[in-house]
């Protein structure tokens, strides 16, 4: 698989060129806009389609390393297409709400996670000795857990590289990103700020279709990655199985010795 194609028709009919109304825009996305309709902005898609393949090879080869990306949008809009973009290319996402430090203050999210499978295993289990207000209780508790950190409970460390779909709402992700030194990938609307973002990819951050697509590709992406790490695996594992072979090898001639020693008695007899 290569990286996903993508064309100027496919953003138009995403409505990925709409920006915010003129009023509520960011001058300093002044260089990404082609101008505006209606009062509303409309954003250069010269830019945004060149701009998005460089994110889209920086995705790539961050998992064909064994990187780790990490999707985030929390925004009504964003929760089902993260989710659905990460789970299909086996990476991890945050669609719910940002906890302060997930990234910056990692051990204490790794405690909350443990906390999250060690209750996954006991509700799974036989519930001895426990009543029903506390089943309740801990369910509750699970599934609280569940809709913050599921997303990211088999991450096991800070992810290589985030992918982020507005960049006002989610401004504590990216701003924890830049302290870790996490590459950052982000749609970048006509109001947003894009300094900071080293993949910016200037589009509109709120239409459903638009997020649909810019999630699917993204996940293409790291699919693709997934998919060269695997053959670069794959040429070493060849080399690794060649002494393996060597036995086969040795016995050969002992195979082809049978029909002669067969050959010598057969004239010994007639002698």
């Amino acid at each position: 698989m290569a990286l996903p194609d993508l064309s100027m028709r496919q953003l138009l009919e995403a409505g990925v060129h709409f920006g915010h109304q003129t009023h509520r825009w960011n001058p300093k996305m002044a260089p990404f806009i082609f101008g505006s309709r209606n009062n509303i902005h409309i954003i250069d898609l010269t830019q945004t389609v060149p701009l998005l393949h460089q994110a889209l090879v920086a995705v790539s080869d961050v998992v064909a390393k064994g990187g780790r990306v990490l999707f985030v949008g929390t925004k009504r809009q964003a929760t089902e297409a993260i989710a659905e973009g990460a789970r299909s290319s086996a990476q991890y996402f945050i669609n719910h709400r940002w906890l302060g430090g997930t990234l910056t203050n990692w051990r204490t999210i790794s405690h909350s996670i443990k906390r999250l499978k060690a209750l996954e295993e006991l509700l799974d289990g036989e519930h001895r000795g426990l009543t029903k207000k506390e089943l309740l209780q801990l369910t509750r508790e699970r599934d609280k857990l569940e809709i913050s950190l599921g997303g990211i409970k088999d991450m096991g460390a800070p992810p290589d590289l985030i992918f982020v779909i507005d960049t006002n709402k989610e401004s504590i992700a990216i701003a924890e990103a830049r302290k870790l030194n996490i590459p950052v990938v982000a749609i970048v609307d006509s109001n947003c700020d894009p300094d900071g973002i080293n993949y910016p990819i200037p589009g509109n951050d709120d239409a459903g279709r638009a997020i649909t697509l810019y999630c699917d590709l993204i996940a293409r992406a790291a699919i693709d990655g997934i998919e060269r790490g695997q053959g670069s695996v794959g040429v070493d594992l060849g080399e690794a199985e060649e002494p393996m072979a060597e036995p086969a090898i040795e016995e050969a001639p002992a195979t082809e010795a049978a029909p002669a020693e067969a050959g010598k008695a057969e004239s010994t007899a007639s002698a």
